[in-house]
């Protein structure tokens, strides 16, 4: 699933642009980046980070995993400085008003999967 369909069917706004379409296989979500840091390790630049997290702990959790789109949920909007920096990296950022549970639900539905399995803390 590519950029685009992604802001398609959770009808987001685009704050920081993704000028290449990327596609991606899988989605994490959550507002505790130390879990994304322990639960995403297979191929992190095909994962979309969707959160309700706005601030730059978002921002460079997604640089340090390379992951390239990061959605926000619940209307939430990062401020221009840390848009800006996004942008700088090169991560596009969507902000949809679904909640976290709607957006993964929407876009797991369509065929996005979750993160594999293995990536447990067990």
């Amino acid at each position: 699933m590519n950029t685009d369909q992604i802001r398609e069917l959770l009808h987001a706004e685009i704050t920081v642009e993704d000028k290449e379409n990327r596609d991606f296989n899988a989605a994490f979500a959550s507002d505790l980046m130390s879990d994304a840091l322990a639960m995403i390790r297979n191929s992190p630049e095909s994962t979309v980070l969707i959160t309700g997290l706005c601030n730059v702990q978002a921002l460079n959790t997604a640089e340090m995993l390379d992951i390239h789109l990061i959605v926000l949920v619940r209307n939430k909007k990062m401020n221009a400085d840390i848009c800006q920096a996004a942008q700088d990296r090169g991560i596009a950022v969507l902000s949809t008003a679904c909640t976290m549970y709607e957006a993964c639900g929407i876009l797991y539905g369509n065929g996005l999967k979750g993160i594999s399995h293995g990536n447990d803390l067990s």
